[in-house]
Formats: structure tokens, C-alpha cells, sequence
């Protein structure tokens, strides 16, 4: 299931939203064109977030433990390819403006952040001997997904929906797509490796219940969609 657009008018610019993806693009663009070969293999390594590193540094090596903090914020910056930044970016264009919009532009750039660091923490409660660098933004983004199925549970979403040959463009309400994409990251935790699948579900589920905590208010108090004429399936 691929988002496309979602019918929930926005009160204000999302400015922080859009600086996030200028920002993960620009960075995107600096790996591929400044930095070649090992150049951007050492990149990762040095930039992203390793577990058993932080826990060493956290229990024995405490010197280092600045520079390992400091990883948890570059990582979320840094994408292992093209269709893993333009998948995490899309989600957050098409999410991160609504939730940006009822919490305003200062909370949201703090429970941004803090989505990304508690959904690293989850990671590394799971598996915190791991020596593969973590990187991307879909902790944080995951966070935002959290608190967009609380804020706007019953928004219309366009969505692409391939299933093997079957392509065809559905509207789902976000309480289903976003509920179905949260037990899809629990399924894929359980038998696929490669992707920091627990920093997507503790990013997701600290949206859940932190995000009153950010937009206080503007719970419940979600601008007017357009009603559909009829459910299109």
C-alpha cells in the first residue's frame, strides 16, 4: 500500500514538515555526489547509530558516549538508498503537515525528534548486541504515523494498492491503512531481518500515546474533510 494524498485540509505551512525532507533530500544528494564508493559505505558507519557501540559506551566506555549520542540524531538523516529516502519522505509529506498543523511548528519539531530517539531505543532494547548501523528517518516518521491515526482517525487516504498483478487506487480510511500498516511492521519483525523493524513499532506506538501530550487542544478538534458521495473500494 503506497499513500498518495490524504483529504485533510492544512490551517497553516508546514514549514518544519518541509525543511525535514529539503534536508534529508540535500543530505541524500551530498552522499551520492560528494561521496564515492568506501567514502559512502564509512559514511553509515560513522554516522549511524550502532547499539552495541552505545551500550558499550553507556555501561564501560563513557568517553565515547557523547559521540554515540550524537549518532542518534545524524542517523536520522541518512537513507540507504533512493526508494528508501522517497518512501520515508512520502509518508512524511503526506502525515507529517496534518500533525504539524495541530501541534504547531515547535512541538512538532521536538516530538519529531523525540519519536526518532525513543523509536532507537526500542531497536536497541531488542537487540542491543547489533554491530549494523541504523539509519533513516523511519522512527521518527513512524511517531508521526502514531499520532496522525489518533488526530485524524476517520481522514480519507488515496492510496496505491498493489497486490501481485492487481494495482488500483483506493481511498482507506487512515484508522484502517495506518492500523494495517502497524501490524504489518509487528509480522515482518517476527521473520525478516535487514530493517529496524522494533524502531518502527516503538516509534509508532510513543505517537500513540504522546501525541496529546504535543497537540493538547487540538485533540478531537480536527478541521473539516470533504465526505465522500459514496466508499470507493
Amino acid at each position: 500500500m503506497i499513500p498518495l494524498k490524504d483529504n485533510v485540509p492544512t490551517r497553516t505551512l508546514p514549514i518544519i514538515t518541509v525543511s525535514l525532507i529539503f534536508v534529508n533530500i540535500l543530505i541524500f544528494l551530498w552522499q551520492g555526489l560528494v561521496l564515492q564508493g568506501q567514502a559512502g559505505e564509512a559514511l553509515y558507519g560513522y554516522y549511524g547509530f550502532v547499539p552495541h557501540e552505545f551500550m558499550v559506551s553507556v555501561m564501560t566506555r563513557w568517553n565515547l558516549l557523547p559521540y554515540n549520542i550524537m549518532t542518534l540524531f545524524t542517523s536520522m538523516f541518512l537513507h540507504g538508498g533512493f526508494f528508501h529516502l522517497a518512501g520515508n519522505m512520502l509518508y512524511l509529506w503526506i502525515f507529517g503537515n496534518n500533525v504539524e498543523d495541530a501541534m504547531g511548528h515547535t512541538k512538532f519539531i521536538l516530538f519529531y525528534v523525540f519519536s526518532g530517539l525513543i523509536a532507537a531505543g526500542f531497536q536497541v532494547f531488542y537487540d542491543p548486541l547489533s554491530t549494523i548501523p541504523m539509519i533513516g528517518a523511519s522512527g521518527a516518521i513512524s511517531g508521526v504515523l502514531g499520532a496522525y491515526l489518533v488526530l485524524y482517525p476517520y481522514a480519507r487516504i488515496k492510496t496505491l494498492l498493489i497486490i501481485i498483478i492487481f494495482i488500483k487506487i483506493v481511498e482507506l480510511p487512515a484508522m484502517l491503512l495506518l492500523t494495517i500498516w502497524f501490524f504489518m511492521q509487528v509480522v515482518y519483525s517476527t521473520s525478516t531481518e535487514g530493517v529496524a523493524w522494533y524502531a518502527h513499532i516503538g516509534g509508532f506506538i510513543f505517537g500513540l500515546l504522546l501525541v496529546k501530550v504535543f497537540a493538547g487542544k487540538s485533540i478531537g478538534k480536527a478541521p473539516r474533510v470533504k465526505k465522500p458521495s459514496r466508499t470507493r473500494l
